[in-house]
């Protein structure tokens, strides 16, 4: 039996509290970085959706570090599956991975925690959590378990038939280094291109080489625009 104590109590109240009703990406994002932080570290979290034979149809990549457009697929055509199919194996029980694991070393990540809500061989949903920064134990676990109801919600009600389709069409000419995305996150922010280079310890004429690198590179003329792009593109 898991007690918990009165800040894990107040943690987990104010995360269940604000856990009804995810429709949106951006609100399942937001969701899982504030109290539910405190109770769950972790820098990446894979969305899993299962067919009915259990095998992965789609994957949400929520991160609060910068990844590149091929460290997206990596983890969406490589890491999703390999995680999906150990926690499988685990008998369906929340699955602890440790940074000796080749998949984990393959990112750079240590940690992981992966809970499910379906048997093997069946539709639902998975959720790993990536880059924790100590091994999980058994009171995470729990947390996990009890946060699954409203994991699993938010991912089948959010929509995603359209993403796919408009990510491929779309594509930059090629990937955004990891300096770039940086770039126009503090840009997403309001941040001026003097706020940028203070934050990233770089020149303002840096910033603005980065800003026409990554225009050219998405197809846009402006910084509002390379905004748009990226989230459209879900590379913020």
């Amino acid at each position: 039996m898991t007690i918990l104590d009165k800040l894990e109590q107040e943690y987990l109240l104010r995360t269940i509290e604000s856990g009804v009703g995810l429709v949106e990406r951006r609100q399942l994002f937001l969701w899982t970085q504030g109290a539910f932080q405190a109770l769950l570290p972790h820098e990446i979290m894979l969305c899993v959706t299962l067919d009915a034979a259990g095998a992965v149809a789609h994957v949400e990549c929520l991160h609060r570090t910068v990844l590149d457009r091929a460290a997206l697929a990596h983890l969406k055509t490589g890491v999703a599956p390999a995680l999906v199919a150990r926690w499988q194996a685990g008998n369906a029980m929340p699955t602890v991975i440790d940074a000796s694991d080749s998949v984990l070393r393959a990112m750079g990540v240590e940690h992981a925690l992966v809970h499910g809500s379906a048997p093997q061989g069946a539709a639902g949903t998975v959720f790993a959590l990536l880059g924790m920064p100590s091994p999980p134990d058994a009171r995470q676990a729990y947390f996990l378990q009890l946060l699954l109801p409203y994991l699993h919600l938010g991912l089948l009600r959010m929509p995603v038939a359209a993403s796919a389709g408009q990510d491929a069409g779309n594509a930059p000419v090629r990937a955004l280094s990891g300096r770039e995305l940086a770039v126009l996150d503090g840009v997403r922010a309001g941040c001026s291109n003097e706020e940028v280079a203070r934050q990233l310890g770089i020149s303002a004429l840096t910033v603005k080489n980065h800003l026409q690198r990554s225009y050219r590179a998405l197809g846009v003329a402006n910084r509002a625009h390379a905004v748009a792009r990226c989230l459209a593109l879900r590379l913020l």
